[in-house]
């Protein structure tokens, strides 16, 4: 492959990724489920999906 080819699939896995996460949340907002997130891989905190999902930046298409 060449350099363009792995930037373009690079791009393109980032972006399937993206919208995958972006489906996750709200499947889980409407369930009304947290997700636990970390920061520095330590210490946890328990985050409502919806919270998550309002600070959202939107997605790039």
């Amino acid at each position: 492959m060449s350099n363009k080819e792995i930037r373009e699939f690079s791009e393109k896995l980032k972006h399937g990724l993206e919208i995958a996460e972006k489906r996750m949340l709200q499947d889980k907002a409407m369930r009304g489920e947290n997700l636990i997130v970390s920061s520095d891989g330590k210490t946890f905190q328990h985050i409502p999906a919806k919270e998550l999902l309002a600070a959202e930046q939107p997605v790039k298409h």
